[in-house]
């Protein structure tokens, strides 16, 4: 499976990369290690702007001048090679919000509102969003989760977001955006964070699903303390981050990690266990740099590491990481088209029927 490298794909398709000439090899499934189906890409997180602007180097900029029909572009390319979900990562930012609202001033950016250009777009192509209700504050500071003003905004927002947007059928869930690590258990005042935001979400849009996306995977002990946690979590799905791209888990450690998560969950039906998979890299050094595509023969590895332990996969990020080539709404490295053709030529082989033309 690792000898599906660009070049070796273009040669066997005749330099067709575009999403519709792609055919594929043969309808059989990638199994991992053990012999389990390899899971595909089912949907990524999504931003306007990224809230790390030496990481969001190659996006940006571009972002903010996108049109509504760039937006609405973006949300079509994922949905055409199969992703059901997206995670709007933020609707405010650095003090300033990407909707009208009474807490903030409004982001000036080419798209007046930016995310009823992707709802609707979602209601369009069928995809799902998850909607972030938090950074109302200063999004890197360790008190944001327990800091008062912060939280009155919040439970302002989540209000204002459900009344202007809850009533698009894209509008699936809400994303708990400001996470905390496990280390190796969730701190109380995590737990506290998130069900006060997942108990307020339910006063306005109570069959919404509710989404974490915690870090410290590798920490993680799932033991009795765990499972006793993961039973008060007011959560509806927990994506864990596989922290591959951040340096600190290497690809042939993370199964483990999973296998033990996933025994815990198992023990306790509440919430289901997601993969939130990294498959960027750093252009320098750790979070002081540009993100940049990862390798797909890494890439491949760590969906082979977690598919067997996780319910759905989700990718930190299509947007920047990814381009369809020739896109029109295109944001991101220059490597970007290389990673999505080497995606794609991987969905067409195992997963056929997941690649569309909308």
């Amino acid at each position: 499976m690792n000898n599906f490298s660009r070049r070796s794909f273009l040669r066997s398709c005749s330099g067709a990369i575009g999403l519709a000439s792609v055919s594929p090899v043969h309808q059989s499934y990638a199994l991992s290690k053990n012999g389990s189906k390899v899971k595909p890409i089912k949907g990524s997180w999504f931003e306007f702007q990224h809230h790390n602007q030496p990481e969001g180097k190659y996006w940006n900029q571009t972002c903010a001048s996108f049109s509504c029909k760039q937006w609405e572009t973006k949300v079509k390319e994922t949905a055409e090679i199969g992703m059901e979900y997206l995670v709007l990562m933020n609707t405010a930012l650095y003090f300033k919000a990407f909707y009208d609202t009474t807490i903030f001033p409004k982001f000036e950016i080419g798209c007046d509102d930016p995310i009823e250009a992707i709802l609707t777009a979602g209601d369009k192509y069928g995809v799902k969003f998850f909607i972030g209700g938090g950074f109302y504050g200063k999004w890197d500071s360790p008190g944001i989760i327990s800091d008062p003003d912060a939280a009155k905004k919040r439970k302002i927002a989540i209000a204002e977001l459900a009344e202007r947007y809850s009533h698009h059928k894209s509008f699936y869930g809400w994303y708990w955006p400001n996470e905390a690590a496990i280390n190796p258990y969730f701190k109380d005042h995590f737990i506290e964070y998130v069900n006060g935001c997942s108990e307020e979400a339910r006063k306005y849009t109570p069959e919404a699903k509710t989404l974490i996306a915690p870090y410290g995977t590798r920490l993680a002990v799932p033991d009795d303390t765990f499972v006793k946690q993961l039973d008060t979590l007011d959560i509806d799905i927990i994506a864990y981050q596989d922290e591959v791209g951040v340096r600190k888990t290497q690809v042939h450690e993370s199964a483990a990690f999973y296998e033990g998560l996933r025994k815990a969950h198992d023990r306790v039906s509440r919430a289901k266990m997601w993969a939130d998979m990294e498959i960027f890299e750093f252009e320098g050094e750790v979070y002081r740099s540009a993100l940049i595509p990862a390798a797909f023969s890494r890439i491949e590895k760590q969906l082979e590491a977690v598919s067997p332990y996780v319910d759905t996969i989700l990718v930190y990020q299509y947007q920047g990481m990814m381009n369809k080539p020739d896109s029109e709404a295109f944001a991101g490295h220059p490597d970007s088209t290389v990673l999505y053709s080497d995606y794609v030529a991987w969905l067409n082989t195992f997963h056929p029927k997941m690649v569309k033309n909308l």
